[in-house]
């Protein structure tokens, strides 16, 4: 939001002010954008910034236009523009609060109903890991959950709430009871990665070679789309009225989010995008999703009517999931973040 500034009796240098910070929310060391006047370099130096107290580190600075990384200790949202002729402030900026760190996701974490996230620990290719998949509180401890399941990738709940994970080593899906115990789903799936379940029961996997397949309730496969391959990994959401939105990195740099209808067509529901990762959808058709929009990476929102904007700066981001809370649970390649990005986000 604007800020206000501190002025002192000398006016010999202009003060700085703040009209707007962009985006409203970040992970640590996201890169922030101030806008403004007095925002550049004067004869005294750089301008200092602060959030939450710490010092921040200066990506930029011109006399409109002011960007910072946010300092890894800030834990809250105030700003603070200092130069010798005064200080500018600005409020309302959301920081990220880490869960749990150590992890390997490859693609968006899941949230269940009761508000445990789930996520894995993927490892390269081919190799096994300790832990496949982990149980998040909402205190950020995490436990172990399933064990030996190979390059366990894409996460999804069906609608009677049972945990599924794919195996992009295998191409195998499996079904994890609420003891973490699994037994195998369906199989032969080429390099499984993402999966989302329609409100039908339906099963959809993508093979990030180029198929999206279609698992009924009962368990007969179908091919129900083609895309171009991807270079890591197909990333899934189901929208409120059946839509399978599929993003899939490629080596282009105007990448799409694909819509898939129930009955196979596909088309390019928006495309604009820099190496878009896990996505998710809110009842108000609206998707987020890890991705870079115009140059700057974190996490976009792009409305039904195809408006795309960056509502949190980050690094390293490949998936988002929502809690029952209405909070942003946020995967980079080794952590889990929660945020609250109310009010900038529409989700309920």
């Amino acid at each position: 939001m604007p800020g206000r500034s501190a002025q002192p009796d000398s006016m010999s240098v202009p003060v700085p002010q703040i009209d707007g910070v962009a985006p409203a929310a970040a992970l640590p060391l996201g890169e922030v954008e101030l806008t403004g006047l007095s925002l550049g370099p004067q004869a005294f130096g750089l301008p200092a910034v602060y959030v939450d107290g710490a010092h921040a580190q200066l990506s930029m600075s011109r006399p409109t236009r002011l960007a910072f990384r946010v300092p890894p200790s800030a834990t809250a949202g105030g700003i603070e523009v200092r130069t010798p002729s005064g200080i500018a402030y600005a409020e309302g900026l959301r920081v990220a609060r880490k869960l749990t760190d150590g992890l390997h996701p490859v693609t968006s974490p899941v949230v269940s109903r009761s508000g445990a996230i789930y996520a894995t620990l993927s490892g390269p290719r081919g190799k096994e890991t300790p832990v496949s998949v982990v149980r998040i509180s909402a205190d950020g401890r995490a436990t172990p959950f399933v064990a030996g399941i190979l390059n366990a990738t894409g996460l999804a709940f069906s609608p009677a709430g049972d945990l599924y994970v794919t195996s992009r080593a295998e191409g195998t899906v499996y079904r994890v009871d609420g003891a973490g115990e699994f037994t195998k789903y369906a199989e032969g799936m080429g390099v499984a990665t993402g999966a989302a379940f329609d409100a039908e029961g339906n099963l959809f996997v993508g093979d990030r070679s180029g198929t999206i397949f279609k698992i009924d309730p009962q368990r007969q496969i179908f091919v129900h789309a083609t895309l171009e391959p991807s270079v890591s990994a197909y990333h899934l959401a189901i929208g409120a009225q059946g839509t399978l939105f599929v993003t899939g990195p490629t080596l282009s740099s105007n990448e799409a989010i694909w819509a898939i209808e129930p009955n196979g067509d596909t088309r390019a529901w928006y495309r604009g995008l820099g190496r878009p990762q896990g996505l998710a959808v809110t009842p108000q058709g609206e998707i987020y999703l890890a991705a870079c929009l115009h140059g700057r990476h974190g996490l976009v929102r792009v409305t039904p009517q195809g408006e795309a904007e960056l509502v949190l700066a980050g690094d390293n981001l490949v998936g988002v999931a929502f809690s029952p809370l209405g909070t942003a649970i946020l995967a980079t390649s080794d952590t889990v973040y929660e945020v609250d990005l109310s009010p900038a986000s529409s989700h309920s």
